[in-house]
């Protein structure tokens, strides 16, 4: 009996054509540690090949990074590219075919635009949530500034507690919004804000599943970077091969 690929669903696979569902399916809530495992077996396919990838990426955006302005809006605009062509690396890994460094750079060569969108939506959003957080906290700073002494102290560090609280709540939603966002432009060519609503339903539908897929990857993250980090080289591969499975469990 031929062994079934545990990345298909009944009914097709990504990008062929399958039981595409664009508001995303509900899982039990134990699926994250399956699209872990499933992300591990990616790895295991091509280890090194996947290695090598994770440092350039990794080294690109250390590179970025030292530039000052225009490095951070880049890695900002990059990302969900290098995301788009690592995922159709997945798909292509999965099935058999090839696998390579090229593969890195393979959202640069379909969608790229609306990739690119990805990113600057979400820059756009982030930037909106941290204007909102500064006019919270530097409110409260500034209002606690002319009161004065004790009770001043106490509603500027409570104003500060309040942004906090306030800048988690909206980088959530925002963050699921991105989620699953580059794996539906590159796979069905969907508009990025589209893509972006998508996922956000997506992931509010399966909010269980991914809290505990997020408890596991913190503490795996935590055991990674005890070896100088050098455990993020896998970690860091073994995580897009987890999001790859889980987009085409809850969307394929």
């Amino acid at each position: 009996m031929a062994e079934q690929n545990p990345f298909l669903v009944p009914g097709g696979d990504a990008g062929q054509g399958g039981s595409f569902d664009p508001g995303g399916r509900s899982v039990a809530a134990g699926r994250g540690i399956e699209w872990l495992k499933q992300g591990w077996q990616l790895f295991t396919k091509n280890p090194g090949m996947w290695i090598a990838i994770a440092v350039i990426l990794m080294v690109v955006f250390i590179v970025l990074s030292f530039i000052p302005v225009i490095g951070g809006l880049a890695a900002q605009f990059l990302m969900p590219v290098f995301a788009g062509g690592i995922l159709l690396g997945c798909r292509s890994l999965s099935e058999g075919g090839e696998f390579g460094i090229d593969t890195l750079f393979a959202g640069f060569k379909q969608n790229t635009t609306n990739l690119v969108l990805v990113g600057v939506f979400y820059l756009v959003g982030v930037i909106a949530i941290t204007v909102l957080v500064f006019l919270i906290g530097g409110g409260a700073a500034l209002t606690g500034g002319l009161i004065g002494r004790g009770p001043g102290v106490g509603m500027a560090i409570g104003g500060f507690f309040v942004a906090l609280l306030v800048m988690l709540a909206l980088m959530v939603p925002l963050a699921m919004a991105v989620w699953f966002a580059p794996a539906l432009v590159v796979f069905r060519d969907i508009a990025p804000l589209e893509a972006m609503k998508a996922s956000f339903f997506a992931c509010l539908k399966n909010i269980v599943p991914f809290l505990v897929y997020g408890v596991i990857v913190f503490v795996l993250c935590v055991v990674a970077m005890i070896p100088f980090g050098l455990g993020m080289l896998v970690m860091v591969p073994v995580l897009m091969g987890a999001l790859y499975s889980s987009y085409v469990e809850i969307f394929e």
